[in-house]
């Protein structure tokens, strides 16, 4: 009980203290019919001390709710590889080697999980660990929404905000749950874009708002006697929003990955995704008041992971660390691999290579 509670601590702070907490997911196809599916994670109120897990078939759990460890138990038909945030069991990205892609994305004031019920204990899971059963569940989104359809989503503490989640599976459809009002609504995402708050069908609508927009240079014009023209490429774009509030990030990330070239393969289709999400990097300082900047962390932006669903490798790299690794789960044999997890940095530095002059 006492973990509980510290867990329900924990989340009350993630969700009450304002803190540029956000998520920016993009879906990218390649010419070789690979999908990509590629997300930010941020905080700038802490370091959310992020690990990697590797979970065998048959790896047992029971989820949290607000009493306790004392929810739903799940067993994994499937293994995965998981980015989990604050504690291992909270996996807010992953991939499953049945090419499954799933991630949690900050949701607040908009959704609305219903009451946990004591009596129903055994069928329900908290949100944050939504991510770690689908995972190790399901191979299809059309398994994912039978499945979701079969339990209680509850939050550990009632208090803390909600999230939504984006569910992709190897060929390329995708689907976003949001739970309104107790019940679960899946959306189809063939745009492949998520943030958070407002939903989903609202951040569709809002691209109305940026019809004048398009890719290259806005020709010029008479205003009376004066000739206006461009100061430079890209004026297409003049009136694009650039703050980092969620709608703004989403028709950015919109308007990025519908003119960004399609890539011949999965791999340069990941690096183009990484350099996409650049774009999406939050400074820590914009969301405190000045001089009210609390923790030493290098960005609010604490990783971005890319997942290749057709060949069954999750990327990533960090604040720390600005490198790209991967995880191939092919060479894992998740019959016989242990549970194992780790942190994403060994070394919490950003490395520098020194160039030599001879």
């Amino acid at each position: 009980m006492k973990r509980c509670m510290s867990v329900g601590c924990l989340l009350l702070g993630l969700a009450l203290t304002p803190r540029a907490e956000a998520c920016t997911g993009i879906t990218l196809r390649a010419a070789d019919g690979a999908c990509i599916v590629a997300r930010t994670i941020e905080w700038g109120g802490s370091n959310l001390n992020s690990r990697y897990v590797v979970v065998p078939r048959g790896y047992a759990q029971r989820s949290y709710t607000p009493e306790g460890i004392d929810g739903m138990r799940f067993t994994a038909r499937y293994g995965y590889v998981g980015l989990a945030v604050e504690q291992k069991e909270f996996v807010a990205e992953g991939l499953n080697e049945e090419g499954l892609s799933a991630g949690l994305f900050y949701f607040p004031g908009y959704g609305r999980y219903e009451a946990y019920d004591p009596a129903r204990r055994d069928e329900s899971i908290a949100d944050l660990q939504l991510v770690a059963w689908l995972l190790g569940e399901c191979r299809t989104v059309d398994e994912v929404q039978e499945a979701v359809g079969r339990v209680r989503v509850v939050a550990v503490d009632p208090r803390a905000s909600t999230v939504h989640w984006r569910f992709t599976d190897t060929s390329g459809r995708q689907l976003v749950l949001e739970i309104i009002d107790g019940r679960p609504v899946f959306y189809e995402n063939a745009l492949g874009v998520l943030t958070n708050s407002p939903g989903f069908e609202w951040q569709l609508t809002n691209l109305n708002n940026y019809v004048n927009l398009y890719p290259g240079s806005a020709p010029g014009q008479e205003l009376g006697a004066l000739r206006l023209s461009s100061f430079g490429a890209g004026s297409g774009f003049l009136g694009i929003p650039g703050d980092v509030t969620p709608p703004s990030r989403f028709v950015r990330a919109a308007f990025f990955q519908a003119t960004a070239p399609r890539q011949s393969t999965a791999e340069d289709a990941v690096r183009q995704s990484f350099q996409l999400l650049n774009n999406f990097d939050i400074p820590i300082g914009i969301e405190f008041p000045e001089g009210k900047v609390s923790v030493d962390i290098p960005s609010a932006t604490q990783w971005t992971s890319a997942s290749d669903m057709r060949n069954r490798v999750i990327y990533y790299r960090t604040m720390y660390d600005s490198r790209i690794r991967s995880i191939d789960l092919k060479t894992i044999d998740f019959g016989r691999v242990a549970y194992r997890d780790a942190p994403l940095d060994r070394v919490a530095c950003q490395p520098i290579e020194p160039v030599e002059i001879r």
